[in-house]
């Protein structure tokens, strides 16, 4: 996909890694809509990038579909989705207190499974209106996490969640094929954004240490990088592709 001229909303848009991919597309010449908490420096975000900003909490289905109407309003139609939405709890399987909480489980998949699913769906109702380009109408990339892989103690509703975003890529990927529109999920590993950003070296180097190469913590321009490799590459499809350093969780 060429990016020049390209419509693209960003979930989770105003920081950390959909951030830096929102920017480098618009360096590209591609237009951004930026859809994040009202709460967030969305609106900051989307000024820069000389785009719209649409306030939505991704667990409100009505709330996401309004959002993502208006950015394909606003955009003149979407091309590129990218999400990055979501987080996670520390609760093992059972506990002394007793079993693991069935709400907070639901809460966890609906917030990164659900949302995920739910902007897709709705993003590829608007691709599939756009006139393709080589064949092509629409790219969408979701945010999956090694852990969905080598998921640590404590992990299991996060660990389920991202492997549900890893394991929905070639289906999903199958279903729209026809229509020219490509699924992938990109799965980091311990990356500088949010509650990571800043912490002290030390720290960073011990949750890093089990990396192949390099071994610090992935940069939000890193992520990036892949998402706009992944847009312009129309063989890469159906996959979830790890953005690991080589590093392999440990149980703890």
């Amino acid at each position: 996909m060429e990016i020049k001229g390209k419509k693209a909303i960003i979930v989770g848009g105003a920081s950390g890694m959909a951030r830096a991919t929102g920017e480098m597309l618009h360096e590209r010449g591609a237009s951004v809509a930026i859809l994040d908490l009202a709460v967030s420096d969305g609106a900051e975000v989307a000024r820069r990038l000389d785009g719209p900003f649409f306030p939505v909490d991704v667990m409100e289905d009505g709330e996401t579909g309004a959002a993502i109407d208006g950015a394909a309003e606003a955009l003149g139609g979407i091309h590129i989705s990218i999400n990055t939405a979501g987080g996670g709890i520390a609760r093992r399987t059972l506990t002394k207190d007793g079993p693991h909480p069935l709400e907070d489980f639901r809460r966890v998949i609906d917030l990164n499974l659900i949302s995920a699913f739910n902007v897709s769906r709705l993003a590829a109702s608007h691709m599939a209106k756009n006139e393709p380009e080589d064949e092509e109408r629409g790219v969408i990339i979701n945010t999956a996490s090694i852990a969905a892989f080598e998921g640590q103690i404590g992990q299991v509703a996060y660990t389920a969640a991202k492997a549900g975003i890893a394991g929905m890529c070639l289906t999903m990927a199958r279903d729209l094929g026809s229509l020219g529109i490509r699924v992938l999920a990109i799965a980091p590993s311990l990356f500088s954004t949010g509650l990571t950003k800043g912490i002290p070296y030390e720290f960073a180097n011990a949750l890093t240490k089990d990396a192949a190469f390099p071994k610090r913590m992935g940069r939000p321009e890193e992520y990036a990088k892949l998402a706009v490799a992944i847009m312009e590459n129309p063989m890469l499809n159906g996959q979830c592709i790890r953005l690991d350093a080589g590093q392999r969780f440990a149980p703890k």
